[in-house]
């Protein structure tokens, strides 16, 4: 089985080859250029770079969140697109679950968090590869309060672990560690790995939505105006 991997829920672009349980493409790009602008080209590439056409791809695969409302919309429509043209099926990968997958099993609590604006974040936490508690969008000391009982040793990964570092360590102090910053890029691997497991749900592509914690700022700042 191919399983082809796209994620531009945050701040990278990842595009992800998998054939037989085995990675045999993945790109990352963070750069100057918007995520519509590289997804397409980086598709391309992949295949091409794996030896793989676009009608041998048994499963196609989107990051649904959470994650930025735009990004996030981008790899979705792409994958819908792709399975319509091929009639395949999709899989919505969970962010947090990716980004919690690209760390090597850890006998601390893995928080993966992504940066939610305005002093929140998106937030998960799993130890031995379980959840611990359902994705959540929670400023960041509440987050910090809900996971605190879960464990003695925390490791903080993703975009959310920059502007957050400081209220973490003051709050957890010693019991606190980070992933390096290389990690905190969510691997388009780590989802197309997700997508080809044996508990993905396949979709058919009307059925594969956006992961939306709370409603987008636009929408937000109209329901404040009109009471």
């Amino acid at each position: 089985m191919i399983v082809l991997a796209l994620d531009t829920s945050g701040p990278s672009a990842g595009v992800a080859l998998l054939r037989d349980g085995l990675l045999c493409y993945e790109a990352t790009v963070v750069n100057r250029l918007t995520h519509s602008v590289n997804l397409m080209p980086m598709v391309e590439e992949g295949l091409r770079c794996a030896g793989v056409t676009m009608p041998e791809v048994d499963l196609l695969a989107a990051v649904v969140g959470p994650g930025s409302f735009t990004g996030v919309r981008i790899a979705v429509a792409a994958v819908q697109a792709m399975a319509y043209a091929l009639d395949k099926p999709c899989v919505a990968v969970n962010a947090l679950e990716a980004l919690a997958l690209g760390v090597a099993e850890s006998p601390r609590v893995v928080c993966p968090i992504r940066d939610a604006r305005v002093q929140q974040v998106y937030g998960a936490a799993f130890m031995h590869g379980e959840r611990l508690m359902d994705d959540a969008a929670l400023k960041v000391a509440e987050y910090l309060k809900v996971i605190e009982p879960m464990g003695e040793q925390f490791l903080f990964i993703g975009d959310g672990v920059s502007p957050c570092r400081q209220m973490i360590e003051e709050t957890l102090g010693s019991r606190a560690s980070f992933a390096p910053p290389h990690l905190n890029l969510l691997r388009p691997g780590a989802a197309a790995l997700i997508a080809g497991s044996d508990r993905a749900v396949h979709l058919a592509p009307d059925d594969l939505k956006p992961l939306y914690l709370r409603q987008p700022q636009a929408e937000r700042e109209r329901e404040k105006q009109h009471g």
